[in-house]
């Protein structure tokens, strides 16, 4: 029997389908929805230690198949979401979630994260270091000494299962790199890619640039980010340690995009620009044209073609 179910650290998900961190996943109404849907998992929006407004308007434009923006991580803090997750958690003890945070220095991922340690949470969380829209701080996944200053000072007291959020890389010697220092701490996931950042989209009529932060500049998601996201997938895939899954995000329209990310090696995918656009009736489509594409091609599990895309000799 076909299915689309997956299984990510003995977690198991009834599919491989969830959100990406960043859309439509920022208050109870949004999370309650995903709970409603048919998606496999949720993910809360990526929290700092407390409430962030986030960058001024307008600070997002949509653009054909894709989005831009420089949102600058507004979000309820951290208190909201764990208390919301562990309030999840009570109720449905048999399901795993979730929790983002994005902290913009050391000290409030560490603060953050022996909160979590601390608390009753038992799901996931998603270690955010690929935030390029916030003024002042660059991406730390760029910095790979300092992720694995980061890392180093995480394992020493968390226990619980954790992934990290990564930003693009654009340099088969930067896939080494980085792979070479997840593969040193016990990670139960990566999550890649985040947007590409700092794009810049004018405003032909008004010649001007198209949002107020940071001079105009900002991140790119959807369709036209999908070859860079599967290059990263197909890449870390190849370099990280079997332990540790791949999540796939980028360019994830239809059921071909998440065929295609499967192919490249990941165990689940996340939607983000094309949740933005559709809502959670998304999970439906295009679990629906993956069924389709897996019983064209003979395929009953994921496993059957997962990280086994062919090369030309």
């Amino acid at each position: 029997m076909l299915t689309l179910a997956t299984t990510i650290a003995d977690r198991h998900f009834k599919t491989c389908l969830m959100n990406a961190a960043g859309v439509r996943c920022q208050s109870d109404r949004d999370l309650n929805a995903l709970i409603n849907s048919n998606a496999g998992a949720y993910v809360t929006k990526s929290a700092t230690p407390a409430y962030r407004a986030g960058n001024p308007e307008p600070r997002m434009k949509m653009i054909p198949q894709g989005s831009f923006n420089s949102m600058g991580l507004p979000n309820n803090g951290l208190d909201y979401y764990l208390d919301f997750v562990l309030k999840d958690q009570a109720k449905r003890p048999d399901a795993t979630n979730f929790l983002s945070i994005a902290g913009t220095s050391l000290a409030d991922n560490l603060a953050m994260l022996h909160q979590i340690q601390d608390s009753a949470y038992n799901g996931f969380v998603e270690l955010n270091l690929s935030c390029p829209n916030v003024p002042g701080h660059p991406q730390q996944g760029y910095d790979f000494d300092a992720t694995k200053e980061t890392l180093t000072a995480v394992f020493d007291f968390y226990t619980k299962p954790l992934g990290v959020k990564l930003p693009p890389y654009f340099d088969l010697a930067h896939f080494d790199q980085i792979a070479a220092v997840l593969n040193q701490f016990p990670l139960t996931f990566v999550t890649t890619i985040n947007s590409v950042g700092n794009g810049l989209i004018v405003n032909y009529e008004t010649e001007t640039v198209a949002i107020k932060p940071k001079g105009g500049f900002g991140g790119l998601g959807g369709a036209s980010v999908k070859p860079t996201a599967l290059a990263n997938v197909r890449a870390l895939s190849q370099r990280l340690n079997p332990s540790i899954a791949v999540i796939g995000v980028g360019g994830i329209m239809s059921g071909r995009d998440a065929f295609e990310h499967i192919l490249c090696g990941a165990s689940m995918l996340q939607i983000g620009t094309q949740f933005g656009y559709e809502g959670t009736k998304i999970f439906d489509r295009v679990a629906h044209e993956l069924d389709d594409i897996m019983a064209l091609k003979g395929y009953a599990s994921l496993d059957d073609f997962r990280g086994k895309l062919k090369t030309i000799n």
